[in-house]
């Protein structure tokens, strides 16, 4: 039973993939957008398409969002498709990756014009890309569609006749470190994601859908699917009995170990403190996220999933913390040096940085806990996706009580502009998610 559904999955996923290849060769309009959940195999979709791109119509550029992106994209197009000839056009203050480095055949530059005779691929950041003058290529492919900002579209856009846009429509939008609301939902906002702005702009864009999360376990898929991938629903490609989270060592009744116990059979558990206004930084919080991390290895959890049916016991690599601040992230990264010597390699940063990141377990500091106002920013649905989408086996969330309450207090209210409504509403898919770990939820002591 359990094969034929991983099967069922596996074909719906591969009958998508070719679905967007098939097309691409009879594409008429000027570019096509894939939407994809957390998982769903973005990265290899887009390396198949640059190499089915460059061998139909010569050169193809892909376009990514950040140089780690850049990199990891460079990397899996060296070992999916050996036969290309790859290159990676780079600041000239970057230095070359070591992981680059090892790749045989691999060229790297900081002019286009010392890598597009003899590449068939081309990978950079946007960022990059949008100084390249004078050149047009009949097909580029944008990784991450929809964390690009429309500005940077509108200076890579001359770059190519026809373009791909693959992205998940759930994450982050775009953001700026200084005021655009004078810009928001007008048609030139520039914090707009490049893939939100074409298809507004475009109606007739043809549009497809990946299915399946290879990530995310059968015990989040339908809470992430309904409270963010509304218009957009996926599947799991794994089974229950596939993911397991079991413990080698016996546990001594800790809070933490009522936790981890609970997040092991269901795949979710809330760790709630008593209510308290702690604005950013919450020390009894990040003492409590660092614990339940602590637990994890001190009783030797061990994952099982399709990938090591025989086991895997947890190491500090294989957990993350995610948080709403770089301050939270920083106090949390003190506390770990200086009291925490088993968790060292545990990843601890913001959603923005963690969007990509995938681990077997994903320890979480609610956006809204400690605080007494719900705003914009931490009301964000793509926010709140990110940091509870990374998990292959389980996510444990740790807040204050009264997070229900401080939603009612603060309706969604912000002003609605001319252009199209996100979807989902982020306070709407705060219920949703607290709805769902009502039953999931552990109080600590008084």
């Amino acid at each position: 039973m359990t094969s034929l559904c991983i099967s069922s999955a596996q074909q719906q996923a591969d009958s998508a993939t070719r679905a967007v290849l098939n097309h691409l060769p009879t594409l008429t309009h000027q570019g096509l957008v894939v939407k994809a959940p957390p998982g769903a195999g973005k990265t290899t979709l887009v390396a198949q398409a640059a190499a089915a791109l460059a061998q139909a119509s010569g050169p193809c550029p892909v376009i990514a969002q950040t140089n780690n992106q850049a990199d990891h994209l460079v990397q899996r197009l060296a070992r999916d498709h050996p036969h290309l000839r790859i290159a990676r056009l780079t600041g000239v203050d970057r230095p070359v990756p070591e992981g680059l480095k090892a790749l045989p055949g691999i060229r790297v530059g900081t002019r286009i014009q010392e890598l597009e005779r003899t590449a068939d691929v081309i990978v950079g950041t946007a960022m990059k890309w949008a100084t390249v003058a004078d050149r047009r290529w009949p097909w580029g492919v944008i990784d991450e569609a929809y964390q690009m900002r429309s500005d940077i579209l509108l200076r890579t856009a001359r770059l190519c006749g026809q373009t791909l846009f693959v992205g998940d429509p759930g994450q982050l939008d775009p953001f700026s470190a200084v005021e655009t609301d004078c810009l928001a939902d007008t048609a030139h906002d520039p914090m707009s994601s490049a893939a939100a702005v074409v298809l507004a702009n475009n109606a007739d864009l043809p549009v497809h859908c990946l299915p399946v999360s290879w990530r995310l376990p059968p015990s989040a898929v339908p809470l992430i699917s309904e409270a963010f991938y509304p218009l957009t629903p996926f599947q799991p490609g794994s089974n229950a009995p596939d993911r397991t989270l079991t413990f080698l060592n016996a546990g001594i009744r800790l809070p933490a170990d009522r936790v981890i116990e609970h997040a092991a059979r269901t795949g979710w558990a809330l760790f709630e403190l008593p209510a308290r206004t702690t604005h950013h930084l919450d020390s009894e919080a990040f003492h409590a996220a660092l614990r339940i991390a602590e637990r994890l290895l001190i009783r030797g959890a061990t994952a099982t999933c399709e990938q090591d049916p025989g086991g895997h016991t947890l190491r500090p690599g294989d957990i993350v913390i995610g948080t709403t601040h770089r301050i939270q992230a920083s106090h949390l990264r003190v506390l770990l040096a200086r009291h925490y010597p088993l968790l060292h390699g545990v990843v601890i940063d913001t959603a923005n940085r963690l969007q990509g990141c995938e681990r077997r377990v994903t320890i979480v500091l609610h956006p809204l806990s400690g605080r007494v106002n719900a705003t914009a920013f931490h009301l964000d649905a793509g926010r709140l996706c990110v940091l509870t989408s990374r998990h292959r086996h389980a996510c444990i969330i740790v807040t204050r009580a009264g997070i229900s309450e401080l939603l009612d207090a603060h309706p969604s209210n912000d002003p609605v502009g001319p252009g199209p409504a996100r979807a989902p509403d982020g306070w709407e898919a705060h219920h949703t998610l607290l709805a769902h770990l009502d039953e999931h939820t552990v109080h600590a002591p008084a």
